[in-house]
């Protein structure tokens, strides 16, 4: 698989102090890379980064091109979906408007409908409330509202930060299974931020270990979760 995402000496961060420093990776096409760390090692500011919500230097290509000089509406249109951590719903607004907000930068109108079904199918709660306000859900409600309405974009590639936290063991259980079944089905490739280090171990077929913004042990997932330092930091044996 060739690369879909490819990062190289990126530096990012807010006002004039650096978070990240010469971080390279990358996510293969049709595959899933999950970034671990700690706290404050710099993961949320990767993806924003990635995505071009913050200040940003280095190289960033996604599908061929260098978008680190795009603006993120531009980089959105090229097919990559952010669901942030807090979720980011549209609390005032309906499931099934939250869905159609997804889906506003579409022109295929007559599929949009099609897709609003193939959420429901993954997400059957989300059915049940479709007319209800997003601001009453409850929170697993939320999570699977946020990847249903980055899912309506038909995205290329699923960025997700932190998708269990605060979620019943079930409901992140469900969340994952979704997750492999749009990878293996759909072709989304997926770049996940996740505290849950074995959960996101089992999911991804590469990742990188993330500490104080920079990168210090990357490859396959599972030679990483063989590794004893990974295994004692963030799997607790």
């Amino acid at each position: 698989m060739g690369a879909l995402l490819e990062v190289r000496e990126l530096c990012a961060g807010y006002g004039a102090t650096d978070v990240l420093h010469d971080v390279a990776f990358e996510v293969a096409e049709g595959g899933i890379t999950t970034v671990l760390g700690a706290n404050g090692a710099g993961k949320t500011t990767l993806l924003r980064a990635v995505c071009g919500l913050i200040r940003r230097r280095g190289q960033v290509r996604f599908g061929g091109q260098p978008i680190e000089r795009r603006v993120t509406e531009d980089i959105v249109r090229l097919g990559l979906a952010h669901v942030p951590d807090g979720r980011g719903t549209f609390v005032q607004l309906s499931t099934e408007e939250n869905l159609r907000v997804g889906a506003i930068t579409r022109r295929d109108r007559r599929a949009v409908q099609g897709d609003m079904e193939r959420m429901y199918g993954y997400f059957p709660r989300l059915r049940e409330r479709r007319e209800q306000q997003a601001g009453t859900l409850s929170g697993g409600e939320q999570q699977m509202l946020a990847i249903a309405r980055a899912l309506m974009l038909r995205p290329r590639l699923l960025v997700l930060d932190e998708p269990s936290f605060g979620l019943a063991p079930l409901v992140v259980q469900d969340i994952f299974r979704i997750m492999r079944t749009v990878n293996t089905e759909e072709k989304v490739s997926i770049l996940l931020v996740e505290q849950n280090a074995r959960l996101a171990l089992e999911l991804a077929d590469s990742a990188y270990l993330l500490e104080t913004g920079r990168v210090v042990l990357g490859g396959p997932a599972a030679r990483l979760r063989d590794d004893e330092t990974v295994r004692r930091a963030y799997l607790g044996y």
